[in-house]
């Protein structure tokens, strides 16, 4: 166990601005066994500094952040950032391509994919094993 958490549990850091869509979120993802979100933060510089400070497995990042973009976290912490999810109001083309050209495995637009998130999740999980 570390840091309180399961070795087969997924520790999520989960970068949301809109606080009632942080909380739908945590709502859904903490619906499955073995999954935990170890923090929740609202901007970039929160957002890098935690993944600098916890062990993270799983980042579900949105793009538009109160300070910062989602982009300019996974540019910061390059090659170092765990697993990641972009869940955006924003799925432009060019901005999936960026995502995709930075590594990114998911690509969620919340209006249409917010319910497949559990079950992308719950994959996840089961590929730590």
């Amino acid at each position: 166990m570390v840091d309180g958490i399961s070795r087969n549990t997924l520790a999520i850091l989960l970068v949301e601005d809109s606080p009632r869509i942080a909380e739908r979120l945590r709502e859904l993802l903490t619906q499955e066994e073995g999954v935990r979100v170890v923090a929740t933060v609202e901007d970039e510089p929160a957002a890098i500094r935690a993944l600098r400070e916890m062990k993270i497995d799983l980042l579900i990042l949105d793009l538009q952040l109160k300070v910062g973009t989602g982009f300019g976290v996974l540019e910061s912490v390059g090659a170092r950032r765990p697993r990641t999810i972009v869940m955006t109001n924003y799925s432009l083309p060019q901005y999936r391509e960026r995502a995709r050209r930075l590594g990114v495995e998911y690509f969620l637009n919340k209006e249409k994919d917010f319910e497949r998130l559990p079950e992308i999740v719950a994959q996840m999980r089961a590929g730590m094993n």
